[in-house]
């Protein structure tokens, strides 16, 4: 998670937000070339004491800022639509959740894992011990996902719109009543990690929010076996 004085991003904890991290360093590599060529022109066209009356027109000039860009942006392009193809994929994963956002609290279902296991995850109470919690972002039950084994979660909810959002995983879906959209995680570093629904789901939206928890198979096994 972020913390103060942080600078740049986060470090991310799954394959897919690696892959946003290095697309955001190539596009920010390509726009510091562009803004420093544009600004050597500008100071080139300001500074200079040149000025051509004859040649109005110039075919090669033309030529050359209309390619250019081109180039450009196919250099974003490819890297753009490989991380989208990558974010949809679920053809590999181990683990199938069902996510379902309630006013105010999500709810969460495993299948083929020790039959259906179903449990609610509440915000922690900020009237009982918080000294190794986190304040507004802790709940009571988290959400446990196995170490490189790919999860697909089945994102729904029952009432209002909700988002079920973990920026260190890469992931970030709507809830919406009556359809069911998917996420693809692949998690590469044990841990937990926070988010927080980021939609505007009611009063009482910033009360619930999302933790994660990735850990072993054995470990997600017992995990599960204590709520049972």
């Amino acid at each position: 998670m972020i913390f103060w004085s942080q600078l740049g991003l986060q470090q991310g904890a799954s394959s897919i937000i690696e892959l946003i991290n290095y697309f955001h360093d190539h596009i920010i590599i390509l726009l510091t070339i562009i803004i420093l060529f544009v600004s050597y022109v500008f100071l080139v066209l300001f500074t200079s004491t040149k000025l051509d009356r004859i040649i109005i027109d110039s075919h090669l000039l033309e030529l050359i800022w209309t390619v250019v860009p081109i180039i450009f942006l196919i250099f974003i392009a490819l890297p753009s639509l490989y991380l989208l193809y990558m974010t949809e994929d679920v053809s590999n994963y181990g683990l199938s959740v069902k996510v379902v956002g309630h006013q105010w609290y999500w709810e969460y279902e495993y299948f083929n894992l020790l039959g259906d296991v179903s449990f609610n995850s509440y915000i922690t109470s900020t009237d009982s011990d918080i000294s190794n919690r986190y304040r507004l972002l802790d709940v009571d039950n988290r959400l446990c996902l196995p170490y490189i084994i790919g999860s697909m979660l089945i994102v729904t909810s029952r009432d209002v719109l909700h988002s079920w959002t973990v920026p260190a995983l890469g992931v970030k879906t709507d809830a919406i009543p009556g359809r069911l959209n998917y996420l693809n995680i692949l998690p590469n570093q044990y841990g937990i990690f926070y988010g927080q629904c980021s939609e505007l789901c009611g009063t009482n939206h910033s009360f619930m929010p999302i933790v994660v928890e990735v850990t072993s198979t054995k470990g997600l096994l017992s995990y599960l076996t204590t709520i049972l």
